[in-house]
């Protein structure tokens, strides 16, 4: 039997899948008797409705601050008292970082990294731009540095996608290794039975009942997303308005304003709808015919996972860890293609039987994937890994 361990979660602002992540994670540690303090922004704290975290800052706005906004002596004190600090993020990293190299006793560091980092953080520019670029450039050069020296510090680095490792490996990280993250959704989509055509049909004409703007009669073509740059929604919008056959689109999910007023001015004529944020995602998945994620980059994007544990065939971009996750159970496409996804969306709606049998592989890969409870086991082991150095 391991030890118990005392583990200091390290993370920034996030109100998704991260925070959710150490949120279950947290929960699942605690359960197995081991000791688990948390350490974010007070709106990160606010969201996950931590009332035991330790708020480190009241905000965090990138690197052109850190130090002005981080209690450093609370979080160096905090550190003194655990055996492992877990930062989640390339920013949290940095931090958790400076904190475990002035911590007496000194902790184990890990690392997580859950997104690809911004090239200007991976490897400097050819040249030396003039003027604010130059300044800038300088900025993105103390932030490299930064990352290259935490990642070094760490006794485990992880990521959450192969090529996440590889950047990891890339960066001077001493030992990388994968660690999924799974959707705590997942185990009650895939207790659920797949939905016939007609109860698909049936939970759509509810769905109109409720105000929203449906044919029932038509399929659905479902993405779960915030509505940012990442997404590469306009991509969607562009194969929505070439797709032929007959279908009610719809994305859902909340974000940046701007880019929700910039999609919705492209919509006239187009059967697309913008529902925002739903408190029951799984009842629009049991609704969908076909689930699509264009986004330009994704690690491991539960809302694909979800997707695929419902049973619905997925279209998605050729990026990040989607292809290992996807496998042969769905249609993958290049990113920044807008012909090539309504392509593939056009091909799964002529095609029946294609959808059943992709959405019957989907929730086959989905019943062999760790639940979180596994996962937090493994996280354990690699604690214990790191503490023996």
């Amino acid at each position: 039997m391991e030890s118990l361990v005392r583990i200091l979660m390290v993370l920034g602002e996030s109100t998704g899948g991260i925070g959710g992540h150490v949120d279950r994670l947290s929960q699942d540690l605690r359960a197995a008797g081991h000791d688990v303090q948390v350490a974010t922004s007070a709106a990160t704290a606010a969201a996950f409705q931590w009332g035991d975290a330790h708020p480190l800052w009241p905000v965090h706005r990138g690197w052109s601050a850190p130090r002005g906004l981080v209690d450093w002596h609370l979080l160096k004190n905090l550190a003194g008292t655990v055996d492992v600090v877990h930062a989640h993020g390339h920013q949290a990293a940095v931090v958790a970082a400076v904190a475990v190299a002035r911590a007496k006793p000194r902790p184990a560091l890990v690392i997580s990294l859950h997104n690809t980092l911004p090239p200007s953080l991976v490897a400097g520019a050819d040249r030396m731009p003039l003027g604010p670029s130059r300044a800038r450039a300088s900025v993105a050069g103390v932030a490299r540095s930064s990352i290259r020296w935490a990642l070094r510090r760490a006794a485990l680095v992880t990521g959450a996608s192969a090529d996440l490792v590889e950047l990891a490996e890339q960066l001077g990280a001493h030992r990388a290794t994968l660690a999924t993250v799974p959707s705590p959704a997942v185990e009650q989509l895939l207790a659920t039975p797949t939905p016939s055509e007609a109860a698909r049909r049936e939970t759509r004409r509810a769905l109109r009942e409720q105000g929203h703007d449906l044919d029932e009669t038509r399929p659905l073509v479902l993405t779960v997303a915030r509505l940012a740059p990442q997404k590469d929604l306009p991509s969607l919008v562009a194969a929505a308005r070439s797709v032929r056959t007959p279908a009610s689109w719809v994305v859902v999910g909340g974000g940046d304003e701007r880019l929700r007023a910039s999609l919705e001015s492209e919509l006239s004529g187009i059967p697309l709808r913008l529902v925002g944020p739903q408190r029951d995602v799984a009842r629009w998945l049991r609704a969908a015919d076909v689930f699509v994620l264009p986004s330009r980059w994704e690690a491991r994007a539960l809302v694909v996972q979800e997707a695929m544990a419902a049973g619905l065939p997925v279209v998605t971009t050729r990026t990040g860890g989607l292809p290992d996750l996807v496998g042969d159970a769905g249609l993958l496409v290049p990113v920044g293609d807008p012909g090539s996804l309504a392509a593939a969306v056009e091909h799964l709606l002529s095609d029946g039987p294609l959808r059943r049998r992709l959405g019957e592989a989907a929730r086959a890969r989905a019943r062999a994937w760790a639940t979180p409870e596994e996962e937090a086991r493994r996280w354990v082991s690699r604690y214990t890994e790191a503490l023996r150095g």
